[in-house]
């Protein structure tokens, strides 16, 4: 089998021929590689004399790609694209390249973990540390880059917020229990049902009882059930079938749509307030710390 290297004059020509095919001109990309638009080129004929095959048609003021070059851009990407990736981690491996992320363990459950991997092949070459905690952590005094933080600009004065999502909440069980109690049939009947209770310790939390009376429902009194302070157990209680919970839409979305919860109703509680990618304001970011907040905020809540 003829080898890679008789095939083509050398790597550099690949990335050469990638950029000038993706660019559709010579002149592009020889400004994104710092080259000159003849060494662009004299590259891309030798490429071609090479394979012996036309790449590009030469028109004026602007090259196209051939059929045969479309196909080889093709994969030609993909395999810089791959080597790109793994250069890219192994630097940040060998370089310590990372960026810390200070959540909420139910944050970092519900929502970081399933795009983990999305996250890896995004944002290749950082190494994403994930801090959780029962309370929200001074992300200066403990060296964090960034940190998820709920509420408004008025709660976290010395940080820098970008928002991530808006905090929407709804009631949801578990497909058990609805198959065993049945669902309510408006939201003056929640109270006969089995309730579970954030009752968190640190951070603020909507209750049900804020929940009820945004809906017009008088519950100070009457709202027993089980009492959890940790939402990732709140969740698993209700996967469990043990009664209805509040669930926040940008944890609990990904759940409702598997069908691992239900919504016995659909009435949304919206409070006004954000979740956020928080970082200290007296702190220039990273680049690679600039590129994690980036991402975070651009993923759908």
């Amino acid at each position: 089998m003829e080898t890679l290297r008789r095939l083509v004059p050398s790597i550099g020509s690949l990335v050469v021929f990638e950029a000038a095919g993706r660019l559709s001109s010579f002149s592009a990309a020889a400004r994104e590689l710092g080259m000159s638009q003849a060494a662009v080129s004299y590259a891309i004929g030798r490429l071609e004399a090479q394979l012996s095959t036309t790449l590009f048609f030469r028109e004026h003021r602007r090259v196209r790609l051939t059929e045969a070059g479309g196909r080889f851009l093709a994969d030609v990407a993909l395999g810089l694209s791959h080597i790109h990736k793994s250069a890219e981690a192994l630097r940040a491996q060998a370089t310590g390249v990372h960026v810390t992320l200070s959540a909420s363990t139910a944050f970092a459950a519900y929502w970081m973990v399933p795009r983990l991997e999305r996250f890896r092949q995004e944002v290749p070459g950082i190494d994403l540390r994930i801090q959780t905690a029962d309370r929200d952590l001074d992300l200066v005094a403990e060296r964090i880059s960034l940190g998820i933080r709920g509420g408004s600009a008025a709660d976290w004065p010395h940080y820098a917020l970008q928002p991530l999502a808006p905090e929407e909440i709804y009631a949801v069980c578990g497909p058990g229990y609805a198959a065993r109690h049945g669902l309510p049939g408006c939201v003056e009947e929640l109270a006969g049902h089995s309730l579970i209770h954030l009752e968190e310790p640190f951070r603020p939390a909507t209750t049900w009882r804020d929940f009820l009376a945004a809906a017009g429902v008088d519950a100070r009194h009457g709202l027993g059930g089980l009492r959890i302070n940790d939402y990732v157990l709140v969740i698993q209680s209700v996967i469990a079938g043990q009664g209805i919970a509040l669930g926040w839409r940008h944890l609990t979305d990904r759940l409702v749509e598997e069908g691992v919860l239900i919504r016995p109703l659909d009435g949304v509680l919206v409070t006004g307030k954000h979740f956020h990618v928080a970082w200290p304001k007296d702190t220039t970011l990273s680049e690679p710390a600039r590129r994690v907040r980036d991402w975070l905020c651009a993923q759908e809540a």
